[in-house]
């Protein structure tokens, strides 16, 4: 570690075009990979080249790899620092006026099914799955994956029906 270290220099020569901010991040980046490297048995140089020479070969291709994924990374092209990022917005956040028609339309007609309907179609929304439904229920999860398939379709016909 000590031999990667003291080529830090050509590290951070190699991150110049990398915003002060997040250099000492990307730094670190690279010297822990080129640790973790070496520690794999990944670093292997040319015999013919001096050992420093060597070194610093691999370590300016480790921190040239690392420096082009944060220039190119999501994050850096697209944070905008803006004092406020509410005011930035041209247009209203929220749901379109078709969208909330549509989910009215929904829960409409789910409010005509009767019960064991309803509740089957919201045990989808449930983090349990199909199976736990059943187990609480009581009933085996063939009727509960019945049951859930009926409702589904009764509320696909309501809402065919309403559309009309």
């Amino acid at each position: 570690m000590e031999a990667i270290m003291a080529e830090r220099g050509i590290v951070l020569a190699t991150l110049a075009g990398i915003p002060k901010r997040d250099r000492r991040d990307v730094e670190a980046e690279v010297l822990l990979n080129a640790w973790n490297a070496v520690r794999r048995g990944l670093y292997r140089p040319d015999p013919k080249d001096k050992p420093r020479d060597a070194l610093r070969k691999w370590l300016h291709g480790i921190a040239w790899r690392l420096a082009s994924h944060y220039v190119n990374s999501a994050w850096s092209r697209r944070a905008v620092i803006h004092p406020s990022p509410l005011g930035m917005l041209r247009e209203p956040v929220g749901p379109d006026l078709e969208a909330q028609v549509a989910a009215r339309e929904v829960l409409d007609a789910m409010a005509e099914l009767p019960d064991w309907q309803l509740e089957a179609l919201l045990s989808v929304d449930s983090p349990d799955s199909l199976v736990a439904y059943a187990k609480r229920r009581r009933m085996n999860p063939h009727t509960a994956a019945s049951r859930l398939r009926i409702a589904r379709e009764a509320l696909a016909l309501r809402l065919r029906r309403w559309r009309r």
